[in-house]
């Protein structure tokens, strides 16, 4: 197993600018002000683990193919993560979360763990850990993609009331997606030029 550093900042750097903007930021939070927080965040943690496994397996796969066709799918889910973001979703404000108080770690574990598993399937994260594992390998990958979305649900559920008013979101999806267009720019060059 070897790790490469690059590759770990940057699962992490895109992972975290694509989770920052989602609805599970928010899920997090609407379940840390009726949960208890540490409850909540062990919950989605191994929702997360479990997603990023499923997503490096699948970019396992891609990364059976030919290198060029690894390099044209991994420029054309950059691009379509780049559109996602760019284009902005807008419907986050329409989500709300059950207002019933769940006590107790089994209850807060199961109901913040089956919140997050259901709500990323197909996810924008979901699908560049995929890509990334393709292209950049599946530890450092699945390092650094674990740990941003562990990040943004630790941030959620200690300052998501403070980000969700002062940080514009649209700011934080523009950003990353231009970092994904810029990565998928990168990698059709790679074919060309690698």
């Amino acid at each position: 197993m070897s790790l490469d550093p690059l590759a770990i900042l940057t699962a992490f750097g895109l992972i975290f600018l694509a989770e920052l903007p989602d609805k599970t930021m928010f899920a997090s939070l609407a379940m840390g002000t009726r949960m208890r927080p540490l409850y909540v965040w062990f919950g989605t943690s191994t929702a997360f683990i479990v997603h990023v496994a499923i997503a490096i397996g699948a970019g396992s796969l891609i990364g059976l193919l030919p290198d060029w066709i690894v390099k044209l799918v991994s420029a054309l889910l950059f691009l379509l993560g780049a559109f996602m973001l760019l284009r902005g979703t807008g419907d986050d404000d329409d989500e709300e979360t059950e207002t019933k108080t769940v006590t107790g770690f089994w209850p807060v574990y199961s109901t913040a763990f089956m919140a997050v598993f259901i709500s990323e399937w197909g996810d924008l994260t979901q699908i560049t850990t995929a890509n990334l594992a393709a292209s950049n390998g599946t530890w450092s990958t699945a390092i650094g993609s674990t740990a941003a979305l562990m990040s943004v649900s630790a941030l959620a559920l200690l300052a998501g009331r403070f980000i969700a008013t002062r940080v514009p979101l649209k700011t934080v999806q523009r950003i990353g997606g231009l970092c994904m267009l810029g990565l998928a720019i990168w990698s059709v060059t790679e074919i060309f030029v690698g």
